[in-house]
């Protein structure tokens, strides 16, 4: 892909399995395609990597695709604002700018949930989809002893990286119950593709028990994580450790769909059969509209791409649609087996940190508050994450809303931010 930025008439946002496949479709149909990513290297966090050839063969494609169809690529390109859906405020590496386009397709992923817990901050404490980043980026955890505990099926993937990583792993615990779990299994025996892949993953930790009904309440340590305690039907139990990956899921990433006034529904991006949004001249695809795995995400990448490039007739394909369908079907699935139990939910306690980013603990938070009341009082959600971590956990602990996205978007930017827009500095 050619590292240049000339005007678009698409510009996709994320450059994950759905981003990529927008873009290479949007692309060949004769459209300016500009992809933007606020990490070095397209991918996404599912293809996040270092070396090309550590890639599956679909990432490589999918690479291969996008650079012959002559999508433009522009790294570590952030959006930190929204003026209209024609407009967005781009930081290109510390320089701040308004970027035109006649359309946006939002591929913004998704991220890990996490649910307090005594501990957790403590270093060693990772989220399951973190630990794995961790790796790829060049972490070394030969010989250390690992627990990895969560839900869904990104624990297979990421016990099998941590494994082949030559890491001691411990446990692999699912906090769904083993009946629905079960159930799940033998729906997916039906798709040859997905249960192929997780036999290949178990396989890589088939010395390592994987228990369901499981979940991890607390961890312990000085300066250092030295152990989890596990609870089970059968009871707790201590297990010594070095790493902990913990999290409870994953969510969809909405904060520019919200600046750009999309509606959600259910903490995802609404679209229509066409991935349309709420919002005119803006599509979304892939995990932002909900959680099905990069088959699915792909899948939602192609048909927003061409439609978002006027291809409304191949949009509506119908071996695409039934693939759309199919994906829907299984995040559906998904989210029903997987969804934290309620004992997730009153782990922490008075002491426990729930803003890292401002240490307000669950003392000082009453349930009874709206979300609003919580950030006047306590500031919780106004850190420099802005909530991305403790908002999706305090929702669910106390069923409050969702924080809305206010810029600039990420992590704190420079008075270059309202410089570039004319502002005071």
């Amino acid at each position: 892909m050619t590292r240049k930025r000339p005007p678009a008439d698409v510009t996709v946002v994320g450059a994950g399995p759905a981003g990529l496949t927008a873009a290479a479709a949007a692309a060949e149909r004769g459209k300016r395609v500009l992809l933007l990513d606020q990490t070095a290297r397209p991918g996404g966090q599912i293809w996040r990597h270092r070396d090309e050839a550590t890639l599956p063969t679909v990432a490589l494609a999918a690479l291969a695709r996008a650079r012959a169809a002559g999508v433009y690529f522009v790294d570590n390109a952030p959006v930190i604002d929204v003026l209209s859906p024609t407009e967005l405020v781009v930081d290109f590496r510390g320089r701040i700018d308004r970027l035109e386009t006649a359309t946006v397709v939002l591929a913004t992923g998704a991220r890990e949930r996490f649910l307090p817990f005594p501990g957790w901050t403590l270093p060693g404490v990772t989220g399951v989809g973190g630990l794995q980043a961790l790796l790829k980026g060049g972490a070394d955890i030969v010989n250390a002893r690992v627990v990895i505990a969560g839900t869904g099926p990104l624990l297979f993937a990421v016990a099998s990286t941590v494994a082949k990583a030559g890491a001691r792993l411990v446990v692999v615990a699912e906090q769904a119950p083993g009946p629905d779990v079960a159930r799940f299994a033998r729906r997916a025996l039906t798709d040859l593709g997905r249960l192929a892949s997780a036999m290949r993953f178990r396989a890589a930790f088939l010395g390592t028990s994987y228990r369901t009904d499981s979940w991890v309440t607390r961890a312990d340590g000085d300066t250092q994580l030295r152990s989890v305690t596990l609870r089970s039907n059968k009871g707790e139990e201590v297990l010594a450790c070095d790493w902990a990956a913990v999290s409870a899921g994953l969510i969809p990433v909405v904060d520019v769909a919200q600046l750009l006034g999309c509606t959600l529904h259910g903490g995802a991006v609404a679209v229509d059969h066409a991935q349309r949004t709420t919002i005119s001249n803006v599509w979304a695809a892939g995990e932002c509209t909900g959680i099905g795995g990069d088959a699915a995400a792909r899948v939602e990448g192609e048909i927003a791409g061409r439609a978002a490039a006027g291809d409304h007739a191949g949009a509506a394909d119908a071996r695409l649609v039934r693939g759309r369908d199919a994906g829907r079907a299984f995040a559906s699935r998904l989210a029903e087996t997987f969804a934290p139990r309620r004992e997730l939910l009153t782990l922490a306690d008075d002491a426990t940190i729930v803003c890292r980013c401002e240490d307000v603990t669950r003392g000082a938070l009453c349930p009874e508050w709206s979300q609003r009341q919580a950030k006047l009082w306590t500031r919780v959600g106004m850190g420099a994450c802005q909530g991305a971590v403790c908002g999706p956990a305090c929702s669910a602990m106390f069923g409050w809303e969702l924080n809305s996205s206010r810029p600039p978007l990420g992590a704190p930017t420079t008075g270059a931010w309202l410089q570039g827009l004319g502002g005071p500095g």
